[in-house]
């Protein structure tokens, strides 16, 4: 019997400093962090296209009024995903990731939904 690995999957905000521990970091947001440059973020990966729609970017505004709805609305756009979100699931089968937002809410934003989502489908296999 072969014993499936659990998925390491964690969050940091992409302003807090690169720790040794956080495996391969990836990028999730679909724009650059603001008042960072390239040089500043320790990153393996940046894959734009995990991060919500633009339409569903702009309705959420991180509006915690608008969290539940906006949680089943991404979840649904990964569902039909994509080639960036396959890599990403490819990658975090294989290895701890670390997945790099820049939203201020530590509660309420795309990177907490995403993390669900990848230990969901990856605890699936």
């Amino acid at each position: 019997m072969t014993m499936s690995r659990l998925p390491d999957i964690v969050i940091k905000r992409v302003y807090d400093p690169y720790d040794v521990t956080d495996g391969i970091r990836i990028l999730v947001d679909r724009l650059w962090p603001r008042g960072l440059h390239k040089s500043d973020v320790k990153m393996d990966y940046w894959l734009k296209n995990v991060a919500p729609s633009p339409e569903l970017r702009h309705w959420f505004a991180h509006d915690p009024a608008h969290w539940d709805e906006f949680q089943i609305n991404y979840r649904h756009e990964l569902l039909h995903g994509n080639a960036d979100l396959s890599r990403l699931i490819e990658i975090a089968s294989q290895h701890k990731v670390t997945l790099l937002y820049a939203a201020r809410n530590p509660l309420c934003n795309h990177a907490l939904v995403l993390q669900k989502f990848l230990t969901d489908t990856l605890s699936k296999k």
